[in-house]
C-alpha cells in the first residue's frame, strides 16, 4: 500500500505502531481533541458520561480520568469532575444545582470571587442569594426557605479563617432536603473527611497543594452520589469546561509528595504563628489550630492537620499605611494571591469591604508559609515589623 500513496499521505497515515508492554512510573500524557472509534457501531454505543470509554477530548483522556480517580480516592469520594480553575469548579456546582427562582445560602466569609459570582447569579439569572454568619451552626435551619436548594460552606474561611460546625449545618440542611457543598481547598482533602461529616459535594482548587508549584490553574468537584455526579457531568459538558493533559500531568506528578509537603507547611506555619503570638504588634492569630481562632473547637474535633495558610490581625493602633509598609518590607515573603506553593506569601486585606460585617479594628494580613527555613522566615518578619 505504501508505494501507492503519496509522501504527504504517508506523513499523516503511518503503518507503524509502537509495541505494547512499555511500563514506566510517570503517568502517560494523552493529548486529544479527536478520539478515534473502531467502527460506527462503537461510536454510537459510546457514552461520554459513564467513563467506560473515550468520546472526545473535552470529556477526558486516560490522563484526566486517572487524575479524577486519584482525587476521588483522596477525598473518599466515588466521582470527580475537573474544571479549569477553582472558581470554575464553583461555577460548575452552581450551574448544576441552581436555576431561576432557587436560593443559595453562602457564608459571609466566602472566597471573594465566589461572592462576585453569586451576586451575578442574583442580578442576571434570578437566583436568590443570602449570606449567613459562618459560625451559625445548626441555626442555619432558620434560614432555609422552601426554595433553598444549596448551602455553600468553607472550612475554614479563606481569609478570616473561621471554622464552621459542618456536621450541624449538614444535619439541618438534610432535614429539609437541601444540598451542602464545601470548599475543602484549605485541607486539600487530607485533613478534613468531608463526606464523613455529611457534606454532599466537595470542591477544591487544585491550584494549591495538589499542584504545589504555583504554576497550574485547575479545580475539581467530588461526590459520592452517582445522581449528583450526573448533574455535574451534564453541566460540565454544557459549559464546555476542559483540562489540558499537560496540566493534568503536572498535578499527577505532584500528588505523591502532597501529604509530605502539607505536613511540612503545617509544622512551619504553627512555628511562625506561635512566634507571632508573642509579638506586641499582633492582636490575634487567626489560625484554626490556635485557641483564638473562631471555631477552633470544631477544628480540633473534625480536622487532623492544618497546612500553611493563616492570617494575623495587627493591634488597632497600626494604620493601613503602616501594615502595608510591613508587607512591602518583607524580603522572603512575596506579595501575591493563591497559596500552597513552596514560596511564602503575604497579602493585606481590607476586610470591611469584603464582609457584610467585620467586628475587628486591626488590619489583617494573610500569610502563606512556604518551605523556606522557618528561622529565616521569622527573621524576615521580625525585620519587617521594625518598619511599623
Amino acid at each position: 500500500m505504501k508505494d501507492r500513496q503519496s509522501l504527504q499521505t504517508t506523513l499523516i497515515h503511518s503503518d507503524y505502531q509502537a509495541p505494547d508492554g512499555f511500563g514506566a512510573l510517570p503517568q502517560a500524557i494523552h493529548h486529544a481533541s479527536t478520539v478515534l472509534f473502531d467502527n460506527v457501531a462503537a461510536m454510537r454505543a459510546r457514552n461520554w458520561q459513564d467513563k467506560s470509554g473515550y468520546t472526545y477530548g473535552l470529556h477526558g483522556t486516560p490522563t484526566t480520568f486517572t487524575l479524577e480517580a486519584r482525587l476521588a480516592e483522596i477525598e473518599e469520594g466515588k466521582h470527580c469532575v475537573l474544571a479549569p480553575s477553582g472558581l470554575a469548579a464553583i461555577v460548575l456546582v452552581n450551574f448544576a444545582f441552581l436555576k431561576t427562582g432557587d436560593e443559595v445560602l453562602i457564608p459571609d466569609n466566602v472566597y471573594s470571587p465566589s461572592r462576585e459570582l453569586a451576586n451575578w447569579l442574583q442580578q442576571d439569572f434570578g437566583i436568590a442569594v443570602r449570606y449567613y454568619d459562618p459560625m451559625i451552626g445548626s441555626g442555619i435551619a432558620g434560614l432555609i426557605q422552601p426554595n433553598t436548594r444549596l448551602i455553600w460552606t468553607e472550612a475554614p474561611g479563606s481569609v478570616s479563617m473561621e471554622v464552621p460546625d459542618l456536621p450541624a449545618i449538614c444535619q439541618a440542611a438534610h432535614e429539609k432536603g437541601v444540598l451542602v457543598a464545601l470548599d475543602n481547598t484549605w485541607s486539600a482533602g487530607l485533613a478534613l473527611p468531608a463526606f464523613r461529616l455529611g457534606v454532599d459535594i466537595v470542591m477544591q482548587a487544585l491550584t494549591k497543594y495538589q499542584s504545589g508549584g504555583s504554576d497550574v490553574l485547575m479545580g475539581a468537584v467530588i461526590t459520592q452520589d452517582k445522581t449528583l455526579n450526573s448533574r455535574l457531568e451534564s453541566a460540565h459538558m454544557r459549559l464546555g469546561f476542559g483540562i489540558g493533559a499537560d496540566d493534568a500531568y503536572l498535578v499527577l506528578r505532584s500528588l505523591p509528595t502532597m501529604k509530605l509537603r502539607f505536613e511540612a507547611h503545617d509544622a512551619a506555619a504553627r512555628k511562625v504563628a506561635s512566634w507571632l503570638s508573642n509579638r506586641p504588634e499582633i492582636a490575634t492569630i487567626l489560625h484554626p489550630a490556635f485557641p483564638g481562632c473562631p471555631g477552633h473547637a470544631f477544628w480540633q474535633r473534625d480536622f487532623t492537620g492544618a497546612g500553611g495558610l493563616f492570617s494575623i490581625l495587627f493591634d488597632p493602633q497600626y494604620t493601613e499605611a503602616q501594615t502595608d509598609r510591613f508587607v512591602d518590607g518583607l524580603r522572603l515573603f512575596k506579595i501575591g494571591f493563591s497559596w500552597g506553593g513552596v514560596h511564602s506569601l503575604a497579602v493585606p486585606y481590607r476586610m470591611k469591604g469584603m464582609r457584610g460585617s467585620w467586628p475587628h479594628q486591626g488590619q489583617l494580613v494573610r500569610l502563606n508559609i512556604g518551605l523556606e527555613a522557618t528561622d529565616d522566615l521569622i527573621a524576615d518578619i521580625e525585620q519587617a515589623l521594625q518598619l511599623l
